[in-house]
């Protein structure tokens, strides 16, 4: 077996992803927002896997549902990720493992806030290594900091319903104690584990409120800056914390425990990444490849590391998706060519996910279906969810083989 990491194959590697955002709580007005359950993966992951693999994807992120593998402190249920892991291995599929995208265990009082949260998602994330060691080696600690931080901290959208720039910082520095905690445990039981840390990309046109525009740039990396030990003295960013709360021993603890990610991950999407900030409320503006290489250079020079587009897709017909999926890996080609450190390409989500305002509803699921996928869902008459390849399947399938020669 070669020694070199399976990123480093000195070609673009194609992956998949599926959407796996778990918020259980509810509350008056906010119901449960779980992907598997809703796009029925729970039930038919077995199709979804064989998907997967004909679809000629390398790679698949894929998440543990955190709040039902622990269903009470320190104690898991493994009955159903041991399933899909054997399931993983036989079809040699490749798992990014995604801990933590999005949401806590039922039981984690004031969720990301609890003093214990990032001990508790670092002992999670160690049982699953220390599980899982002979077929997943892969993991991303926790999936987009940023924007978690903004939906449980800033809008009090998500638990622990924070609001406003001293719930930001409070939540994101949250985050990335259990980044850093997350990755030391792993790494002690799984010394050959590799680490993808993924963050939302975003880029800002125009004038912007109610934070400047500078700090607003800054503030995307804080999450990532924090658990490489890079929050100093001279930071940019640094009186914006201090102003939150942020103290000299919080960021010394990060220097001193400043972990590296093997493999950058960044998300972009071309309808949305891209926007302006007018008193809070982001409209966005389509950049299409312009804004993805602009994003993927601005991580690659801070960061010095291998860079894989961890999302990309959009809303949209067959022919747009096509387009997109043509267009982007075209653009990856031509970096690459000039000596960019692009490894990898994820279509996320592989299928049909359901628009996280269902949370806020009260419709069905289906009047949330948001067309991402290479595959669709389709309502059948016994309520079972088709999975339905659309024609941009055959196409990523067409650029995934092509890669390999």
């Amino acid at each position: 077996m070669s020694d070199t990491p399976w990123y480093r194959d000195d070609r673009l590697l194609y992956g998949v992803g599926i959407e796996d955002t778990f918020i259980p709580q509810e509350k008056p007005g906010h119901r449960k927002l779980d992907e598997y359950e809703l796009t029925q993966h729970y039930a038919r992951w077995r199709e979804d896997l064989e998907l997967v693999a004909e679809s000629g994807a390398e790679f698949l992120r894929w998440g543990v549902p955190w709040y039902l593998v622990e269903p009470r402190p320190g104690e898991f249920d493994w009955s159903w990720t041991d399933q899909v892991a054997a399931r993983m291995r036989e079809l040699g599929i490749r798992c990014v493992v995604d801990l933590m995208h999005y949401g806590t265990p039922l039981w984690l009082e004031n969720s990301f806030l609890n003093a214990s949260y990032p001990e508790r998602v670092a002992s999670y994330g160690r049982a699953v290594a220390e599980r899982y060691r002979d077929v997943w080696t892969d993991y991303t600690p926790l999936n987009e900091p940023v924007v978690n931080a903004e939906w449980c901290g800033q809008n009090g959208s998500w638990p622990p319903y924070l609001t406003g720039q001293d719930g930001f910082v409070k939540m994101v520095l949250q985050l990335a104690r259990g980044m850093v905690r997350t990755q030391q445990e792993i790494a002690a039981v799984h010394p050959g584990a590799t680490f993808v840390h993924v963050d939302a990309g975003f880029l800002f046109d125009g004038d912007t409120s109610p934070l400047p525009r500078d700090l607003l740039e800054e503030r995307r990396f804080v999450a990532l800056d924090l658990i490489t030990g890079r929050v100093g003295g001279e930071s940019p960013i640094r009186p914006y914390l201090e102003e939150h709360g942020v103290t000299d021993a919080d960021l010394e603890w990060f220097r001193e425990n400043a972990v590296t990610p093997d493999v950058v991950g960044v998300n972009y999407y071309p309808h949305f990444s891209t926007g302006q900030v007018d008193d809070g409320v982001w409209t966005p503006v389509d950049a299409g490849t312009r804004g993805l290489r602009a994003l993927l250079e601005a991580y690659a020079d801070r960061y010095d590391a291998p860079i894989i587009v961890t999302e990309t897709s959009l809303v949209g017909t067959p022919a747009e998706k096509i387009a997109w999926l043509r267009d982007s890996a075209a653009e990856l080609g031509a970096m690459r060519a000039e000596g960019r450190d692009i490894v990898g390409y994820t279509w996320f989500p592989f299928f049909t996910m359901v628009d996280w305002l269902y949370r806020f509803d009260q419709t069905t699921p289906d009047d949330w279906f948001m067309e991402f996928g290479l595959v669709d869902l389709r309502r059948g008459g016994d309520q079972g969810l088709e999975r339905v390849r659309n024609e941009a399947f055959d196409v990523f399938h067409e650029l995934a083989r092509g890669a390999r020669g």
